[in-house]
Formats: structure tokens, sequence, C-alpha cells
């Protein structure tokens, strides 16, 4: 059954997210028999996701984000209380489509499922496929594998200090200084999720708990999001002076990053990869073990 804008604080479940202005997703509905087209609107204006009327790169991530949880619990009819993971994400984005215009922006999502394993004791892994629109024309690509676990299974994996998403989220560091929102695109300093350390080009995740966006509910572990908005911040910061717009992210996720412990973010020298664009590796260790490493092609910002 499509969803509705009258549907809201149902569809914020489905999405998780608890404040109702971030659900994104406003209707879905059938599309084949293995895919589905998902609407997500995007604001005209945002404190986090819209920087000197542009878009963030991520804003269509987080897009993706909503309209797979959604098709996890209805079309997978995939338990609620599962618990969703991702383990690597592509994806394109164009820059021009970041651009705001003269109100809020209806984006389409066309969800193709390429894969969906059941395993025995209930654990489901998926290869899903997105192309998204905008009034007909495309914008962007991704392809992400996550995972759904039961809590039983969950909480094993999570063991029993990290399984409880309060006390862990309880557990999170003091906050730590912000590196300049200049040199990573931003111009709020609540914005931003680096933190400078003593050693070049290598940042420490920067935790604010009370941020309203990335961090609408308490959580067991660091959300991909927020891992996520880390390696855009840590890509812009590497190619400074010169002010770059994120188009692409080949991410691979490792392991849980824990709140309780320092999370190192360090981003390589850019390599050319035609034309203006240039790519850079970004890796995130936590007590010395890679957590997520992640190539980021980026393209300088045009400010026309």
């Amino acid at each position: 059954m499509p969803l509705t804008s009258t549907h809201g604080a149902a569809t914020g479940r489905l999405v998780r997210k608890s404040v109702q202005e971030e659900t994104l997703v406003t209707s879905w509905r059938p599309a084949t028999a293995r895919s589905q087209l998902v609407t997500a609107r995007w604001p005209l204006r945002h404190s986090f996701y819209v920087e000197d009327r542009r878009y963030s790169s991520l804003l269509l991530t987080e897009s993706l984000r909503q309209a797979l949880a959604l098709l996890t619990y209805t079309v997978h009819d995939i338990p609620l209380s599962h618990r969703l993971g991702w383990e690597q994400i592509r994806s394109t984005v164009d820059p021009e489509a970041l651009r705001t215009a003269s109100g809020p922006a209806e984006v389409e999502l066309l969800v193709t499922h390429k894969q969906v394993k059941r395993r025995r004791l209930g654990s489901v892994h998926l290869t899903s496929q997105v192309e998204a629109t905008l009034a007909g024309v495309p914008i962007g690509t991704a392809e992400l594998r996550y995972s759904a676990h039961p809590p039983a299974l969950y909480d094993r994996l999570r063991g029993s200090r990290y399984s409880d998403a309060e006390s862990a989220f309880a557990q999170a560091l003091p906050l730590t200084p912000a590196v300049p929102a200049s040199e990573v695109g931003r111009s709020d300093t609540d914005n931003v999720v680096l933190s400078p350390t003593s050693s070049a080009h290598t940042w420490q995740l920067r935790v604010d708990t009370s941020h309203r966006v990335l961090f609408d509910h308490a959580h067991d572990h660091i959300p991909g999001m927020v891992l996520l908005e880390a390696v855009d911040q840590a890509a812009r910061a590497r190619a400074r002076p010169q002010a770059v717009v994120p188009v692409a992210f080949d991410t691979t996720f490792f392991r849980y990053v824990e709140f309780d412990q320092p999370l190192l973010i360090t981003a390589e020298p850019l390599v050319p990869e035609g034309g203006d664009r240039m790519s850079v590796m970004v890796d995130a260790h936590q007590n010395e073990v890679l957590a997520l490493r992640s190539t980021v092609t980026v393209q300088p910002l045009s400010r026309g």
C-alpha cells in the first residue's frame, strides 16, 4: 500500500527518524516485481543539508537510506525489531542537481532488489540498486549491500557492553574542538564532525550527540551517515585550498564504530581521475583497526 503524507508519524518509525521534519520519504509504490518507486522531498532550506543554496551530496544518500529502511520493513516483511547495517555503498550524484530551486525538490528513487538472502537464524542480507531522478532527469545512482539482524543475534554481535543503545550512547566521549568550518565546506561549527590532531591530514571524529540531525535518537554505535559525513569533510579538507564538491563515494564498512573510543580519520593525497575530477582515499581507524575505507571522487565547486 503506498504511503502518503498523512502517514507521517508511521513513516518516521519505518525510516528510523524520530524528528518528523527529518523524514524525507513521502510516498512509495510498486514499479515491477523486483522494484519500487520511492518519492523523497528535499526541503528548500535545511540546517545541515543545505549550504549556500546547494544541497549536500549526502542528502541523496540519506534519502536512499530512508527508502531502503522503509522497503525493508514493508516489501520484504522484515520485522521492525530487526537492526539494519550497511556493509558497502557505492554512489554517484550530479553536482548540477545539488543547486536549490525556488521550492522543495521531489526526488524519485527507483529501487531494484538484486539479491535478498535469508539466513537460518533470521538474518537477511540484501543488495539493492537505486536510480535517482529529479523532474524525470537522472541525478544519481547507488548500489548498497546491507543486512538486517534479529534482536537476539544482533545483541550477541554487539556484546553486553554495547547492545543497549541508551547505555552505549551515554558512553560517548566528551565533545572535542572543531576544525574551522570553512575548511570542510561548512558555515556553522555545529555541523563540523572533524577535530584537529597533531598529525597532518589526520582528524579525530567529533561526536556531538546533541546534534538534532545526526543523532535524533540514541544509537548503540556511530551511524553510517555520520561516518560518511566525516569522509565528505575529510575529502574537502584534503583538497584545500581548492573548494570541491564530492560527486561519488565507494565506501566499505568493516566494523562497528563505538562511541567510547576515538576514531582517527586520514586522507591520502588526491589522485587525478581525468578532466577536472580527482579521487582521495579516506580511512577510519579505531584502536588501530580499520573500521571504514572510502574512495571519494571530487571536482571543483562551481559558485555560479
